[in-house]
């Protein structure tokens, strides 16, 4: 007996399309979050830079309200430095969804930029040796 072939929303899993062209990427921003978490925790004034990013992403509707919200409760441990750079650098899917339109521009100069990625063009080693 035939049966309609099934749809692809209809699989009980996700097929992951990201290729190495895309974790290369990932990798290189995070190294960049790194690097801006550094200089807001050695320079305090340019957190208000950012937060003028947020709200006028917000309000302009180029940024969800889940995005917003992250960010914001980042900033807020900003007194507590290990959180504050983790809230950044957090490896997970939706993080690096969010590193991709990151509200942390104008943070770095160019040759801060350039520095962070030779400084750590191949990654950790773990990230190496694991793929991400």
């Amino acid at each position: 007996m035939w049966t309609p072939k099934s749809n692809k929303r209809d699989r009980p899993y996700r097929v992951k399309k990201t290729g190495i062209k895309d974790e290369n990427i990932d990798r290189q921003i995070l190294v960049l979050h790194q690097a801006i978490a550094a200089k807001l925790l050695a320079e305090p004034a340019l957190l208000e830079q950012v937060k003028a990013k947020l709200d006028e992403r917000r309000d302009n509707g180029q940024l969800g309200y889940g995005a917003y919200l992250h960010w914001v409760s980042v900033l807020e441990l900003y007194q507590q430095p290990k959180q504050f750079c983790d809230g950044i650098t957090e490896d997970s899917p939706y993080l690096r969804k969010l590193r991709r339109r990151t509200p942390f521009v104008g943070i770095l100069t160019e040759q801060e930029r350039q520095q962070a990625l030779s400084q750590h063009s191949l990654g950790t080693l773990d990230q190496v040796l694991t793929g991400f």
